[in-house]
């Protein structure tokens, strides 16, 4: 009889950028894969790792038979602290002192002896800024996809970085060039962006450093990226069409696979319920509480996993609310405030008391989808304004830094279910003011609309033979099953 040589599963090792905002969108995917055949190893940073293990219990990673998660070091120096750690430290770090160990977690992965029936790796998904694992997927003959958990226009943003910079438009000559006019330079030259301004690019063109760390990261790291097998972005092609033509034209195989969540909502794999990644201990009694209150009556507040205001600023937030008498769900993290504890005044508490709800971390896309939820006071994070979309929830922009600007521009704008604030210089006024137009003014309704709609195309993309899903099939066979 001949012999028939086992065919081995295709692995796909997966690395995010250790915080949480790029960890979930590559759990999502990590679990799409799984439920294609995929044998799944999951990286995330030894920081992490702990800080998950603390979040969720001791045997939140202990995954699946099937489904591994593994840990590299950051480089940064140990802490206890449960918090993001710095972003520029962690771009810096990453690029200069992950590559070793991640070579060497490849090779025990690889080891038959070590890997306890597991196959070798087929294929490399690394975040868009962690392009070290390019040298690392040649070196092992393997495909690397890069996946930038951004949306397009970001991701387009910070391909012209060098361009902006060749330019003279950044870094800043100087503090005065942030209010003297020189932020509302028209930009007409970036491919698929109109009618755009510096002042809506990504915040990292607001520098005024020479030597800022980004800026030179962000052009080391979009250089990279012509060497990859593929990029994925978490974007959906009737959202942002000109601007994907675009990128299309430069990167042959760019892949628009999102919302990622509505792709996972069509597989049927209930063991996903218990691989999570969330870094804060989730507090989901707060959904309780939403199902205690009226249909479409409740703001969602939530500024995600790495913005950091001063007491101030919170402060003016918390009596917005307050004055505005709508309901509200607050997520508060212990270390939104900069430096001190994150603690809204007592006479604030007294003051909304039987009007608003609290937490430290919640579910937010159990939130998001509750029929209570009316509308979302956000950041404007890509997760947070793709799961908003999902869901056809309206917005309230308060973009702080990088590309929360550019997706703010394009939420109130060219997608119009949003209204912007100012994040600088918050006013209790301005939040009150929104916060009641949004559940209850004319231009809410509108909003509310316009986010209906979205969500429709949305779903259009994802299901059978829509773009997104379409999209996903080719990536897993053109590039993660292709054999060299």
């Amino acid at each position: 009889m001949a012999f028939v040589p086992e065919i081995k599963k295709p692995h796909a090792l997966l690395i995010p950028f250790p915080i949480q905002g790029h960890i979930n969108p590559f759990l999502k995917l990590a679990k799409l894969l799984h439920s294609k055949g995929f044998h799944i190893t999951f990286v995330n940073s030894e920081f992490n790792h702990k800080r998950l293990l603390r979040s969720r219990g001791p045997n939140a990673l202990n995954g699946l038979p099937d489904f591994h998660f593994e840990t590299i070091p950051d480089g940064l120096p140990p802490t206890n602290i449960d918090a993001t750690q710095s972003i520029p430290d962690l771009c810096d770090s990453t690029r200069n002192n992950s590559f070793v160990p991640f070579i060497n977690l490849i090779s025990k992965l690889n080891d038959t002896k070590a890997s306890h029936d597991a196959p070798p790796v087929t294929c490399i998904i690394s975040d868009g800024i962690m392009s070290f694992t390019i040298k690392a997927s040649q070196q092992f003959g393997l495909p690397n996809i890069l996946f930038w958990t951004h949306s397009a226009c970001g991701f387009m943003s910070f391909k012209e970085c060098k361009n902006l910079m060749e330019r003279g438009l950044t870094p800043l000559k100087d503090a005065n060039y942030l209010t003297n006019g020189h932020l509302d330079t028209i930009i007409d030259w970036i491919p698929g962006m109109k009618n755009i301004t510096l002042r809506d690019l990504p915040g990292i063109y607001r520098t005024t450093d020479p030597n800022d760390i980004l800026l030179d990261f962000v052009v080391e790291q979009v250089e990279a990226a012509s060497k990859a097998s593929a990029i994925i972005l978490p974007t959906f092609d009737a959202l942002e069409p000109d601007v994907l033509n675009a990128l299309s034209t430069m990167f042959p195989k760019l892949y628009s696979v999102g919302p990622l969540e509505l792709l996972l909502d069509q597989t049927s794999e209930s063991r996903f319920e218990s691989i999570k990644c969330n870094l804060w201990k989730e507090e989901s009694e707060c959904l309780k509480w939403l199902d205690s209150q009226e249909p479409n009556s409740v703001l969602y507040v939530n500024f995600g996993s790495v913005i950091v205001m001063s007491p101030q600023q919170l402060v003016e937030f918390a009596w917005g609310l307050a004055n505005s008498k709508k309901n509200f769900l607050w997520v508060i993290r212990p270390d939104l405030v900069k430096g001190e504890a994150s603690i809204v005044p007592p006479e604030i508490v007294a003051e909304i008391k039987d009007k608003g709800l609290m937490v430290g971390w919640c579910p937010q896309e159990e939130v998001l989808k509750h029929p209570s939820v009316a509308g979302f006071l956000t950041h404007c994070g890509w997760n947070s304004t793709l799961e908003s979309i999902c869901n056809g929830v309206p917005l309230i922009c308060c973009p702080f830094f990088n590309d929360q600007i550019l997706n703010c521009r394009y939420i109130c704008g060219e997608w119009a279910f949003g209204m912007e604030m100012n994040g600088d210089n918050v006013k209790r006024d301005e939040v009150e003011k929104l916060v009641r137009e949004l559940i209850r003014g004319e231009k809410g309704k509108e909003m509310k609309k316009k986010a209906i709609e979205w969500k429709k195309l949305a779903e259009e993309a994802t299901n059978t033979n829509g773009s997104s899903f379409l999209n996903l099939e080719k990536l897993v066979n053109e590039v993660l099953l292709f054999k060299n």
